[in-house]
């Protein structure tokens, strides 16, 4: 034992003695350990807040696809370019933007649906699929089984929405497409008004398009703007439940007002995609 102390001694005092020939002070390599000491700590907490980064947008991901907006694309990994301090600051940088851009489309989509409440609390469905807000309009209510005319209680509801979208000037300023879905069931052979789920689920986006852009009057009308809307038919090939059962083909006899992304949204998701 006292050999290895006498060894540490010795290879001290070379070390100092090296320092000293070579023109620089103890105190000189003190500082310079002091530095190296400061940039290891520095890069320790860079990536203890990358990790916290990286947990940040991994809980935002997964709170925006539980709402319905689909990021399963969404490559979070580190740039690999540059040496390691370089890369851990365009990491964390990178980070931090993902973390953002996750944080204000969730807050776009809570305020949408902050003003569609009265909707929901009405008992509509007010729902997030595909990165759209949805509202859903249940097609029983809308229509008689088969046919494409408006129900008197379908009027009062399309009256219901088109009263919340127009009394708010950022609803009201959106773009929306009225789309229209049916069950896998066939027509029955003699309704001779429609060839096929597809011609009816078109006439009933059609029909619920028309009411709403209609002008206020007694008799009825949204009174919403007409460059603002646009109409699409979906007949069965889009579901929200199994067709295997009365309550699920009840589900996707529907009709949906779909708020279309503006461009700001656009971008976002595309740059999330990258």
């Amino acid at each position: 034992m006292l050999g290895r102390m006498m060894r540490k001694a010795a290879g001290a005092l070379l070390v100092v003695g090296g320092l000293s020939a070579c023109g620089h002070s103890e105190e000189e390599w003190k500082a310079q350990l002091a530095k190296y000491d400061a940039l290891a700590k520095r890069a320790a907490d860079d990536r203890a807040e990358l990790e916290k980064q990286r947990q940040r947008v991994a809980d935002l991901k997964r709170e925006l696809e539980a709402m319905g907006v689909k990021l399963s694309a969404v490559d979070a990994s580190a740039k690999a370019t540059g040496d390691e301090k370089t890369k851990l600051a365009e990491a964390l940088e990178e980070y931090k933007q993902r973390a953002e851009a996750l944080e204000r489309i969730k807050a776009r989509f809570e305020a949408l649906r902050q003003r569609l409440k009265k909707l929901t609390e009405q008992g509509l469905d007010v729902t997030i699929r595909n990165n759209r807000l949805v509202i859903s309009l249940p097609g029983d209510v809308l229509f008689e089984s088969g046919k494409a005319e408006l129900r008197d209680a379908g009027r009062h509801v399309l009256d219901l929405v088109a009263e919340v979208i127009r009394s708010d000037n950022s609803l009201a300023a959106r773009h929306y497409q009225v789309a229209g879905h049916t069950d896998n069931q066939p027509l029955q052979k003699n309704n001779v008004e429609f060839k096929d789920n597809w011609a009816l689920s078109l006439m009933r986006a059609r029909e619920v398009l028309i009411y709403l852009i209609a002008p206020l009057s007694k008799k009825g009308g949204g009174g919403l703007d007409t460059k603002r809307w646009s109409a699409a038919g979906y007949g069965a090939i889009d579901p929200v439940a199994a067709n295997t059962t009365p309550a699920g083909r009840k589900q996707n006899r529907r009709v949906e007002l779909v708020l279309l992304p503006d461009i700001e949204e656009m971008l976002d998701l595309k740059s999330l995609l990258q």
